[in-house]
């Protein structure tokens, strides 16, 4: 069981830093020495849950896609009832979306009943930094990882009203943080606003969603939807917790 926990740390720790690392840099994330470290990376190379690079580097591994893409579906159905609760109270489109790579990508969502309404298909990637769930998603990394992330990925325009300087979405980002919620103001589509939170104490970083015409989700709205989208994500936090246990 030591040898199994301390695999999952030493995997959580390449996660942590960003998808790959030297010896030396998990030897101190997680305080193992550098033999024990090189022993586990070797089982876990040979198992393909981690590959080594040319520059010795240690990567997360093929396998572990597919244990990925199963916990996303999972976790996506164990949110529908709580999107579902959303769009009854709020009546507009509730999505739930996770960090994979540099990309959010949506993995549940129920559809509002409107006539008009937005539509994302589980399983598409979106950019980070001009989606509301990206933000919330965003919010909770450190302004350094934040910066490497963005490098990585670019900061296109999708639309007029996108953000594009890195420096702008750090101050964006720092309001974020400070009032718990995000939106995309027709940043990734015209016309359409997203309002977003973090899911805490979820087993990936997860954010849940509302998004609709600007012209039904409004900002004489958010009185009334943000009360409702975080008591959805704190039923969702605990349930996540209690499954955990």
């Amino acid at each position: 069981m030591q040898s199994l926990d301390r695999a999952f740390l030493v995997l959580e720790a390449v996660a942590d830093a960003g998808g790959s690392a030297r010896l030396t840099e998990l030897s101190s994330a997680t305080g193992f020495p550098l033999p024990t470290i090189h022993r586990i990376a070797r089982s876990l190379v040979a198992g393909g849950y981690l590959r080594q690079d040319p520059t010795r580097r240690y990567a997360l591994g093929p396998r572990l896609i597919r244990l990925g893409e199963s916990a996303g579906r999972m976790l996506g159905a164990w949110a529908v009832p709580h999107l579902r609760e959303l769009v009854e109270q709020i009546g507009e489109t509730a999505n739930m979306a996770m960090v994979e790579g540099d990309h959010a990508v949506y993995v549940a969502q129920v559809p509002s009943g409107h006539s008009m309404r937005m539509f994302t298909e589980v399983g598409r990637r979106v950019p980070l930094h001009s989606t509301g769930v990206g933000k919330a998603l965003l919010g909770q990394l450190t302004d350094d990882d934040v910066l490497a992330l963005l490098r990585r990925a670019g900061m296109p325009a999708e639309t007029p009203r996108t953000i594009t300087s890195p420096e702008a979405m750090l101050d964006e980002l720092a309001q974020v943080r400070e009032r718990g919620w995000a939106m995309d103001d027709g940043e990734h589509e015209s016309g359409v606003r997203c309002v977003a939170l973090r899911v805490a104490e979820a087993p990936a970083l997860v954010a849940i969603s509302v998004s609709g015409p600007s012209s039904r989700v409004t900002i004489e709205r958010m009185g009334t939807v943000l009360p409702v989208l975080q008591r959805v994500a704190k039923q969702l936090s605990a349930d996540l917790r209690g499954s955990a246990t």
